[in-house]
């Protein structure tokens, strides 16, 4: 335990809002699996922030539980990481409300998430939707984290984040750790294989690709995935995205440096290159939906593991919490 104390701790999270999809897997989880015997991780998944729309409860929680299971079958192991569920642990919600009298409403205003997501949902603009960072500074805060893996449209949030923290601490003393964003290089930004100047998006299913999808649906989205009129595969995402986007997924699926991608495919033209992306992915999506899928028939034992988690991440929480109520001056029972 003394090493492990050691250790410098990283939290994330992702709102389970449908199946984890390729760009979520290259550009944060395989970062996670690969992280987790360096760093003290908590892995969450944000049922609280996924409901700033609105959501069937039924498939929130089928989802919640089944994103549980594609997390373990991506190589997160419960006994080195604490998985959980927000809701799980209250002292999110509490710290939240902390944190929000702490944080301008002109910060807020500013965020670009804001922006995009109420034109999305003109029709239900609420106040949750509007404090969601607030929410996610108090996610990352609660544990003392160090560094948070992000992609980067949720840069600005970690961000404001550090902001709220340092404002906090200027009054109060060191009471949080402040986090540093960490975006990974490579696959940090998948882009959508229908419309690859967008990011990788469930909001675009033929553009995306889910870690569950079976392989003849792979294959057919990978036919389809945009290139360009010319034949050469050259990484330049300038003038040909789609072909760059195809070469950084065929180099996160396969381990390759694009040096090596590009020499693979010299002269091949997309009639070949595009397959072999394809089954790049089949191959590396396969365990994952094998072992999800034997995972999800066994609903002990995930229950056992967001338990433990919970339990787990509270004794965390805690700490934190109530050192912020004693610097307030609450009132706190005996």
């Amino acid at each position: 335990m003394e090493t492990s104390e050691k250790k410098k701790r990283i939290f994330s999270g992702i709102q389970p809002s449908g199946e984890l999809t390729l760009g979520s897997y290259m550009g944060a989880i395989k970062n996670w699996a690969a992280m987790q015997d360096e760093y003290d991780c908590l892995y969450c998944i944000v049922d609280m922030h996924a409901i700033t729309v609105r959501q069937n409860p039924a498939d929130l929680r089928r989802r919640t539980i089944a994103q549980l299971a594609q997390y373990i079958a991506c190589g997160l192991d419960p006994e080195k990481n604490i998985l959980f569920i927000q809701s799980h642990v209250p002292q999110h919600a509490e710290l939240s409300w902390v944190l929000g009298c702490y944080t301008q409403f002109g910060e807020l205003s500013r965020m670009t998430q804001f922006k995009q997501k109420s034109q999305q949902h003109a029709d239900n603009i609420t106040a949750g939707l509007f404090t969601y960072p607030v929410l996610m500074a108090a996610d990352i805060l609660l544990y003392q984290a160090d560094a948070v893996p992000v992609g980067e449209d949720q840069k600005q949030h970690v961000e404001l984040c550090r902001d709220i923290a340092q404002r906090f601490n200027g009054v109060y003393g060191d009471v949080f750790t402040l986090p540093e964003s960490f975006i990974p290089k490579l696959g940090a930004r998948v882009m959508s294989l229908g419309n690859p100047m967008n990011k990788m998006s469930k909001s675009d299913p033929e553009g995306c690709v889910y870690l569950l999808d079976k392989p003849e649906d792979i294959r057919r989205k990978f036919k389809r995935a945009v290139t360009d009129s010319e034949t050469a595969v050259r990484f330049d995402p300038e003038h040909k995205p789609g072909v760059s986007n195809l070469l950084t997924i065929y180099c996160a699926a396969t381990g390759k440096d694009i040096a090596e991608a590009e020499a693979e495919f010299a002269g091949q033209g997309y009639g070949v290159f595009k397959p072999a992306v394809a089954d790049a992915v089949v191959e590396l999506a396969r365990p994952i939906r094998e072992e999800t899928e034997r995972l999800l028939a066994d609903k002990g034992y995930l229950e056992s593991v967001y338990r433990q988690g919970a339990q787990r991440a509270q004794s965390l929480a805690v700490r934190t919490l109530s050192k912020v109520y004693r610097k307030l001056d609450f009132v706190v029972p005996k």
